[in-house]
């Protein structure tokens, strides 16, 4: 035994052969320094000035020969103040609410009183530890400390507060992330808690500049302190602003934070979409869209027209009215229009058929005469029923009975064929892609992407080429759901198997592609022609609602209603084309005919490499050899993919 602050050593001695061992000492299992080596079997550990955390159980280690030797153990006993095991602890409570205060102390030497300290103040006298204090109750924050005694002395402990619990404070540093047109991240950092824990955070949003459209409240679990806020109008303007509560209230909000959400296409068609037709000009008119259904700023009304079967080119306008000259040229032609913002054009109006006035007359009057006729005609029939019940009512008899059915007896069944079959012309079966007379290998990769031609509804032409056409169509699938797609379809004079061949070639080519900068491939049909030895190859492409990139670049400046394109978004066109490039590299394909006309804009606004008639694949080296003759467009083919 020894008092604080005297020193303390201990040895150890070990008996053996007389060559130098290491010794290691331990105290209650923790390690003291490092192996000590010494050349004699005498071991001294010292201790300069011992304190109550020196005091424990002691022995040493000796490694000899790879063998560890234990010593018996040894006790070092401290005498000095107390020290304390537990000491008081800052605590919360409500007003008036009792609150149990607790220390314990210990020696040695034993026994160890404990006094209490409350707001200054002494209560009550020493008494044994562990100690507890029981204070029935304060209004305001108020510290405690407690003191221990031995015969060797008094220790004092921390000091501690008992606070009361109160509303928290606002939260601080709310802030807006990850802004899109329908959605936010909104975070925030809790201000002072008011000795009590958050549990929720209520999140108040409003729209609308001047005065705000107060939004529906959003309670928030916390922690964590963020919230993703969804269901927002794009290009609007908000602002939003937070409290949080605790067991005791509510805090008071914080300020109101602004912020603006990006554009969006239009969710809704131009409405009232008229014309008028005069000798020298067609003037086209529709409703403009809210702000709430164009969903940012108005870039341009885009007009599609399509005369005799086939569309032509779209028309830019920046107000809700256009003005078309040569009136004569648009007779019987259909027009739609759409709304266009950054993000792109919404959904197009119901198409308006312009005609002359004396035919829109003429048609009245066709329609005034059918509704006469109609009208007749239904008048007819109910006098025709009517007599008919009178007659069944009479009930006349005759020699074998009764000529009219009586009341109660059974009404003969009546059925009509589901479908009527033509015995001369039957009618022929679906082509398969042996038909074709193409290769084996190209025969079987496309023969899983084979679909049937019952399935797809042509449309108007979007385009034309020297080997066929572009068509919108509208492909059914198997569960009665259908998705609007482009159809290439090949020209129906070519009758030659190589042709065909070429063209799903292309397709077999695009159905490994998987790149969202590279067209993809959903499949390939076959269009059976009557007294035709060789069916009609269509190969079924993604709808592109934007057209090709050459047409659309054009329209923006030299249309009737030029349009900007920001250099951030020309920026992103040549990105788009460069990876779907190193897409195709990567997949040792040379494209041969990169041309803004061979690059689709999809409804996203992203640039598709597309049109791979030329293409040619590289199974080996690094360099391809153009081996045979095929057209190749002298006008965009670069002087090293000519030759």
């Amino acid at each position: 035994a020894a008092f604080a602050g005297e020193p303390v050593n201990l040895t150890c001695v070990a008996s053996g052969p007389p060559e130098p061992v290491e010794v290691l000492w331990w105290l209650g299992g923790e390690q003291k320094g490092d192996f000590t080596p010494s050349p004699s079997c005498f071991f001294l550990f010292s201790v300069k000035s011992v304190q109550q955390q020196d005091a424990g159980k002691y022995w040493c280690e000796v490694e000899y020969h790879g063998r560890i030797i234990s010593s018996e153990p040894a006790w070092i006993t401290v005498e000095g103040v107390p020290y304390f095991v537990v000491e008081p602890k800052d605590v919360a409570a409500f007003a008036g609410e009792p609150v149990n205060l607790t220390c314990v102390a210990s020696g040695p030497p034993e026994p160890v009183e404990v006094l209490w300290w409350l707001g200054g103040e002494q209560k009550g006298d020493f008494t044994p530890s562990p100690s507890v204090l029981f204070v029935k109750g304060v209004n305001d924050s108020i510290k405690f400390y407690c003191e221990a005694k031995n015969t060797r002395g008094i220790s004092v402990s921390r000091t501690g507060t008992v606070h009361i619990k109160v509303r928290p404070d606002s939260p601080q540093d709310v802030k807006v992330h990850h802004v899109s047109d329908l959605n936010i991240t909104l975070t925030w950092s809790p201000g002072f808690t008011g000795h009590s824990q958050l549990s929720t955070c209520t999140i108040q949003v409003s729209k609308g500049p001047g005065k705000k459209v107060k939004l529906p409240d959003v309670d928030v679990v916390v922690p964590p302190f963020q919230h993703v806020f969804e269901g927002l109008s794009s290009y609007s303007n908000y602002s939003v602003r937070i409290r949080c509560d605790n067991e005791v209230g509510s805090s008071p909000f914080s300020p109101w934070v602004d912020f603006h959400t990006p554009e969006g296409a239009p969710s809704a068609a131009p409405k009232n979409f008229t014309f008028e037709l005069s000798e020298h000009q067609l003037t086209l008119s529709w409703a403009a869209l809210d702000q709430e259904e164009l969903r940012g700023r108005l870039l341009a009304y885009k007009v599609q027209w399509n005369q005799g079967g086939e569309s032509q080119d779209p028309l830019l306008f920046k107000d809700n009215v256009a003005r078309l000259s040569g009136a004569g040229r648009f007779f019987n032609a259909t027009f739609q229009v759409a709304a266009c913002t950054m993000a792109g054009c919404g959904p197009w109006s119901q198409p308006v058929l312009v005609m002359p006035v004396s035919a829109m007359q003429a048609q009245t009057q066709r329609g005034h005469m059918w509704v006469g006729l109609l009208f007749g005609l239904l008048v007819a029939t109910m006098v025709g029923l009517l007599l008919i019940v009178l007659v069944r009512n009479r009930g006349k008899e005759t020699q074998f009975g009764s000529a009219f059915a009586a009341s109660g007896t059974d009404v003969p069944v009546s059925f009509t064929a589901a479908r009527s079959f033509n015995r001369q012309f039957p009618e022929p079966p679906e082509s398969t892609l042996d038909s074709l007379g193409i290769n084996s290998d190209l025969k079987a990769k496309l023969q899983d992407v084979l679909i049937s031609e019952r399935l797809l509804t042509l449309g108007r032409m979007l385009g034309k080429g020297e080997f066929g056409s572009v068509r919108e169509a509208f492909l059914k699938s198997e569960n009665n759901s259908g998705q609007k797609v482009a159809v290439k379809v090949l020209k129906t004079d070519i009758n030659s198997s190589s042709d065909i061949e070429q063209c799903l070639k292309e397709a077999a080519y695009m159905k490994d592609f998987h790149h969202p900068n590279v067209i993809q491939l959903i499949g390939v049909s076959l269009h059976k022609r009557a007294q035709q030895r060789l069916p009609v190859p269509m190969v079924i492409l993604p709808f592109m609602k934007h057209g090709d990139l050459h047409t659309f670049l054009l329209m923006s400046r030299f249309g009737d209603e030029p349009f900007t394109l920001s250099q951030q978004i020309l920026i992103q066109f040549m990105l788009d084309i460069a990876r779907g490039m190193e897409y195709l590299s990567s997949k040792n394909i040379i494209h041969r005919d990169l041309a803004a006309r061979n690059c689709m804009l999809n409804e996203n606004m992203s640039v598709c490499v597309a049109d791979f008639g030329l293409s040619k694949k590289i199974y080996s080296g690094d360099y391809y050899r153009q081996g045979s003759v095929s057209k190749l467009p002298i006008m965009s083919t670069q002087h090293r993919a000519m030759w």
